[in-house]
C-alpha cells in the first residue's frame, strides 16, 4: 500500500477498507507517515467525509494504537460516561460518586480543558494535593479499594488520537462529524468500558450549536459504541446557559460538594441525576435498575439524602487531597476580588449567553488559550439566575470572582451584553433535548 494512493482514493470520493485505515493509522503512529501526507488525507475526509463502517475502522485503528485498558480485575461490567463539554460542566464530579454509592466500581479517565473552562482534572486540582498523575498500578489499587477513581489519561492510550488531533487542530479539519466521533470514541473503547453514557451538550455554550448537529454527532458515537459491541446511550442536553451556578476551577468543586450534600441548584442537581440513572441501568445487566424509572428515583433519592457525598470524600483522600477543603470548602482556593452584576431593567431573563460567561471566564484566567497555559483555580462566575426568571432593576444577577483589576475588567465588558431582557414572561430552557438508545439503532 502507499499513501499517496488512499489520499487519492479519498479525494475522489471512494471509501476506505479497513486494512487501508490500519496501514495509515500504524504507519503515522510509527512516524513512517509524514505531517503533510496525513494532513492532505485529513483533507480529503473533512471534504468526503467518512462512512459508518470507515468511522468505526478509524475508531478501532485508533483505540488499538495503544494500550487497551482491561478493567475485568475490578468489576465484570465497566460503566464510563463522556461529556462533548459545555459551561459549567461540573458532572463528572457529582455523578460518579452518585454512581459509585450504588456499589458501581468506578475507574475513570479523565482530561483537560482547552478553552473557557478547566476539564474535570483542573477542577480537582483546585484541592490541595489532589493527584491525578497516577501510575497504573495506584490507579487500580484505588479503584479496588475505594471503588472510584478519577486521573488523567495515560499517553499509551489511543497515542494515534493525540498526534491526529494536534494535526488537525492546525490545519482546519478540526469540524468534522466522523472525525470528532472517532476522537473522542477511541479514547472512550481504549479505556477499558463495557458500557457508555455520551452526555452531547448543545448551545451557545457548547462546540455543537443546534439540535441537529449534537443529534448528528451523538448518533455517530452511538453507532461506533454499538458496532464495537459496547451498551450505549446518548443524551442530548442544553447549555445554552450555564449548567448549574457555578463556572470556573474551585467554584465548581464547591458546587459538586453542594451537590452531593443534597443542597446544589435544582438544574444541576436534575442533570446529574439523570446522566447517572443512565450508567445506573447500563451497569445493572439485567439485575438491578434494569427500569430507568426506578434508577432515576433510587438516584434522586441518595443525590438529595446527600449519602454520595462519602464515596467523592474518600476518593479526594485516597488520591492525596485535602479533605478539609471538602468538608469546608470556604477553605479551597479563594479569589481576590469579588464583583457583583445588578440587573440593568425589570421583566423576564429572555437570555443569559453562555458563550459570553465562558469568554469572560477565560478572561479572568479560568480557561487556557493553549495547551500549555496555567489555571487560575479560585477565579470565575457565579451566574445566579436562569432563563425565564422574573427580575427587578438592580436584583443580583451574577459574581464576578478575579485575582486583579485588569481581568476583572476584560470579563465585565465580555459580560456587557450578554443578558437579554423581555418585558413578556419567558419559558425556561430544557435540560434534555432527547435521548439516542444503542439498542434502537
Amino acid at each position: 500500500m502507499r499513501m499517496d494512493e488512499m489520499i487519492e482514493k479519498k479525494r475522489d470520493g471512494h471509501a476506505l477498507t479497513e486494512s487501508e485505515i490500519r496501514f495509515v493509522i500504524s504507519g503515522y503512529t510509527a512516524g513512517d507517515i509524514p505531517d503533510y501526507q496525513m494532513a492532505a488525507l485529513l483533507m480529503a475526509i473533512y471534504f468526503r467525509g467518512m462512512n459508518r463502517a470507515e468511522t468505526v475502522n478509524l475508531t478501532m485503528a485508533m483505540a488499538e494504537s495503544g494500550e487497551m485498558l482491561d478493567l475485568s480485575d475490578i468489576c465484570d461490567y465497566a460503566v464510563d460516561k463522556h461529556s462533548s463539554g459545555g459551561v459549567g460542566d461540573k458532572t463528572s464530579l457529582v455523578v460518579l460518586p452518585l454512581v459509585a454509592s450504588f456499589g458501581v466500581p468506578i475507574a475513570k479517565m479523565s482530561g483537560r480543558g482547552l478553552g473557557p473552562t478547566g476539564g474535570t482534572l483542573d477542577k480537582l486540582e483546585s484541592i490541595s494535593g489532589f493527584d491525578v498523575n497516577l501510575s497504573q498500578a495506584e490507579f487500580r489499587r484505588i479503584a479496588r479499594e475505594i471503588g472510584i477513581v478519577i486521573a488523567g489519561q495515560s499517553k499509551s492510550l489511543a497515542p494515534a488520537d493525540g498526534k491526529i488531533y494536534a494535526l488537525r487542530d492546525v490545519t482546519g479539519t478540526v469540524a468534522n462529524e466522523s472525525l470528532i466521533a472517532s476522537s473522542i470514541m477511541s479514547k472512550k473503547l481504549a479505556a477499558g468500558a463495557s458500557g457508555i453514557v455520551l452526555d452531547v451538550k448543545l448551545g451557545r455554550g457548547a462546540f455543537m450549536k443546534t439540535l441537529e448537529e449534537a443529534r448528528a454527532l451523538a448518533t455517530t458515537m452511538v453507532q461506533i459504541g454499538v458496532d464495537a459491541g459496547r451498551d450505549m446511550v446518548a443524551l442530548l442536553s442544553d447549555v445554552n446557559q450555564p449548567l448549574g451556578v457555578a463556572v470556573g476551577n474551585a467554584l465548581e468543586v464547591v458546587e459538586a460538594v453542594r451537590t452531593l450534600r443534597g443542597e446544589g441548584p435544582a438544574d444541576f442537581h436534575q442533570h446529574c441525576v439523570e446522566v447517572a440513572a443512565h450508567m445506573l441501568r447500563l451497569a445493572g445487566q439485567g439485575e438491578r435498575w434494569t427500569a430507568l424509572e426506578e434508577a432515576r428515583a433510587e438516584a434522586d433519592r441518595v443525590l438529595k439524602a446527600g449519602d454520595a457525598f462519602e464515596d467523592f470524600r474518600r476518593m479526594v483522600a485516597a488520591q492525596g487531597g485535602d479533605v478539609s477543603q471538602i468538608d469546608d470548602p470556604r477553605k479551597l482556593p479563594q479569589a481576590k476580588l469579588s464583583y457583583k452584576l445588578h440587573a440593568r431593567e425589570s421583566g423576564c431573563l429572555a437570555a443569559i449567553h453562555a458563550d459570553k460567561i465562558a469568554w469572560a471566564t477565560l478572561m479572568l484566567g479560568a480557561g487556557r488559550r493553549t495547551k500549555d497555559d496555567l489555571i487560575d483555580h479560585p477565579v470565575g462566575i457565579e451566574a445566579h439566575c436562569n432563563v425565564g426568571d422574573a427580575v427587578a432593576a438592580g436584583d443580583l444577577l451574577m459574581t464576578i470572582h478575579a485575582n486583579d483589576e485588569t481581568s476583572l475588567q476584560a470579563a465585565l465588558a465580555e459580560l456587557d451584553d450578554a443578558i437579554e431582557y423581555s418585558p413578556c414572561p419567558v419559558d425556561p430552557l430544557p435540560l434534555f433535548h432527547g435521548v439516542i438508545d444503542g439498542r434502537e439503532l
